[in-house]
């Protein structure tokens, strides 16, 4: 059960390794196109349909036609990776239960979005997390966990492709536990953790385009994390206001470097060059801008949009 291109990396690992994939589960259609004309199926319909299996797509997970049809493949084990919260009807079928393939260490970053949370909080390491599903979001027994090391510098991108394979690697380790136990795994409450330990959980909800505006008025830090944790996708963006008349367009940021400089009194969001350099001010120090693009412009290198945009100083973030 998954939907997007991270699902596809465990489905196809469980393919080529010769499990018995008796179904996928995933999304309807996605309408896509100016005028919404278009359907769209997921990455994991597409794998499923390419390699001839059945693909279910429900609209509710508690439809009786889409549990009977489900309940219709005896499925031993089901596996969750990057889907939706699924109805108990549906996690308890299966002789063997269902687990979850979770791109964080739990109990940290339960939520729709763990891997940009954790660059967003200037997380060291993360990793991906087997469990058997409960009645609640990402809290149910741990299986297995692996970690995952995030360079000063990793964008999304870069973690995504990591875990993506460290899942694959995770999913297949848990369904053999399950097997060679015939169901019985040793599994753990994720509560026992935290009992008796001051240990503050960070949450992963899903992220909105509000979500993804900049605050100038925080440390460069602070500000570089936050745009690598969006980039490349949804990407960062700050709104740019002409000093003289008001004018303002949006920009979105990709690709940030942290400097030394302070800012030496420089209000945050005041913008300053320099050769083939563009910085914006923090809450502390002058943060250099790599790679960005205007709305309705391609994504360009700093000293690209430089070259084209001369009187940015006239503007502040």
């Amino acid at each position: 059960m998954g939907t997007p291109e991270f699902a596809v990396g465990t489905l196809s690992r469980l393919v080529d390794d010769g499990y018995n994939i008796v179904a996928v589960v995933t999304q309807p259609d996605k309408p896509v196109g100016r005028h919404q004309d278009h359907l769209q199926p997921s990455e994991v319909k597409q794998y499923a349909v390419a390699h001839n299996i059945p693909v279910l797509q429900p609209v509710k997970m508690k439809d009786p036609a889409f549990v009977s049809e489900l309940a219709s493949y005896k499925a031993d084990l089901q596996v969750v990776v990057a889907f939706r919260m699924l109805p108990e009807v549906v996690w308890s079928m299966p002789r063997f239960g269902t687990f979850n393939v979770h791109a964080a260490l739990l109990p940290q970053y339960r939520g729709a979005a763990p891997i940009n949370w954790a660059i967003i909080n200037g997380e060291k390491e993360t990793g991906v997390t087997t469990f058997f599903l409960d009645q609640n979001i990402d809290t149910g027994r741990i299986i297995r966990q692996k970690h995952f090391a995030i360079p000063d510098d990793a964008n999304v991108e870069y973690v995504y492709d990591g875990l993506m394979k460290l899942g694959a690697d995770i999913a297949e380790e848990t369904i053999n536990l399950v097997l060679e136990g015939d169901g019985k795994v040793d599994a753990i409450d994720q509560s026992s953790l935290t009992e008796g330990k001051e240990t503050v959980l960070h949450p992963a909800p899903k992220i909105f385009k509000e979500t993804c505006e900049v605050n100038w008025n925080q440390p460069a830090k602070r500000v570089h994390d936050f745009v690598r944790g969006l980039s490349p996708y949804p990407g960062a963006w700050t709104t740019l206001t002409a000093e003289a008349t008001g004018q303002t367009s949006v920009l979105k940021l990709f690709h940030t470097t942290l400097l030394d400089e302070p800012t030496a009194g420089a209000q945050p969001g005041t913008i300053k060059t320099g050769k083939a350099q563009l910085c914006i001010a923090t809450a502390d120090r002058w943060l250099q801008i790599d790679e960005l693009q205007m709305s309705g412009k391609k994504r360009m290198k700093a000293a690209d949009f430089l070259n084209g945009n001369r009187n940015i100083e006239a503007y502040h973030a």
